[in-house]
């Protein structure tokens, strides 16, 4: 049987060019501090080696940990994994922040934690000590949790808040919740519908509250009234619940929106039940494009929201300040987009 190569590490490249290991930390790192010559006889060992620096001998130099973190929902995210209903939100936060991560010579993590829990701030303190991250993205809801917000802020370390806009330290960024709400409503008012119901995600999420004044303002600009809103926790149970209500009105609506795929797959389900046909009785807008939205019947008109984008930007900032950059400033948006697919039309006369 073959023997395994034995893997190439910091020792053998300071053994090689005949330096210490912290002199190939900071050549690695690329310190100020190192002279020409010296990073030029430790750079020929490396490439000579063909040695790959790890996180470890990137730690060394002391001063950086090459860790970003990010944290998620926990409940709502295994709750996703174990109904085998998929994370798109996840997918996409990987995409884009392990990619960019990657191009500095840094590595992303992913660690959940319950924003409800009676012990979040020991949780999170101890996740802090375990991997020492240089920077943390904060996702809805943690993102505007204070408890959170203020234990970063308390032990220094730089963050960034997707989804919220609440004043305080940390960079901000967003997806433009209201415009594409406004934008998933004026398509279907395009489309000649009168009577647009909305479906809302829960009020802890900051984002949910944009939506809603998107739809508001963009039926206020036709003068139409925006009564037909229902509110539900992102998931299939909720939306059913919120779309049998919205059908179930006085004068229902022609067209509805729903603030996640799975309240839209519910919404779906509703329509049908109750012997209507999408989009010939009802046209219907999802705010999630996650691959399912392309293989329903028919296909979901929705929101496209930059997810992997927005974890890259976060990323870059995060980044930048460990090199002294700010680490706080204007909000960042990156704004979502409209796909429009089979499942809205105009209202039946």
């Amino acid at each position: 049987m073959a023997r395994r190569r034995q893997r190439v590490t910091i020792k053998h490249v300071a053994a090689d060019a005949g330096v210490s290991l912290q002199t190939v930390s900071r050549v690695i790192n690329k310190e100020p501090n190192v002279r020409a010559e010296m990073a030029e006889r430790v750079q020929a060992s490396i490439d000579r080696l063909g040695y790959v620096p790890s996180i470890a001998a990137q730690r060394m130099g002391g001063s950086r940990s090459y860790l970003i973190v990010a944290l998620n929902d926990r409940q709502r995210t295994i709750e996703d994994w174990r109904n085998r209903q998929g994370t798109d939100w996840v997918d996409q936060m990987l995409l884009g922040g392990m990619l960019t991560c990657a191009e500095h010579g840094y590595r992303m993590i992913v660690e959940l934690v319950d924003t409800h829990s009676d012990h979040i701030e020991r949780e999170l303190s101890a996740a802090l000590a375990a991997l020492q991250p240089d920077g943390v993205i904060l996702t809805p809801p943690h993102s505007h949790n204070p408890l959170i917000t203020g234990l970063l802020a308390e032990q220094h370390i730089c963050f960034a808040r997707v989804g919220s806009l609440v004043e305080g330290p940390g960079f901000r960024l967003t997806m433009d919740d209201q415009h594409a709400a406004v934008l998933a409503t004026e398509h279907l008012l395009e489309l000649g519908h009168r009577r647009v119901g909305f479906i809302a995600g829960p009020s802890d999420y900051e984002l949910s509250g944009w939506r809603i004044q998107g739809w508001r303002s963009a039926m206020a600009g036709k003068g139409l009234a925006a009564d037909l809103l229902a509110v539900g926790d992102f998931g299939y149970d909720s939306g059913l619940a919120a779309a049998e209500r919205l059908l179930a009105s006085a004068d229902p609506p022609t067209a509805i929106i729903a603030s996640s795929e799975q309240m839209a797959i519910a919404t779906l389900d509703a329509i049908r039940a109750r012997g209507l046909e999408v989009p010939g009785d009802m046209s219907l807008v999802s705010f999630d494009d996650t691959p399912i939205m392309r293989f329903t019947h028919p296909p979901l008109t929705a929101v496209v929201q930059p997810i992997a984008e927005v974890t890259a930007r976060a990323v870059e900032l995060l980044i930048a300040a460990q090199g002294g950059g700010d680490r706080e400033g204007a909000p960042v948006v990156v704004p979502a987009r409209l796909t429009v697919r089979e499942s809205t039309a105009a209202p039946r006369r």
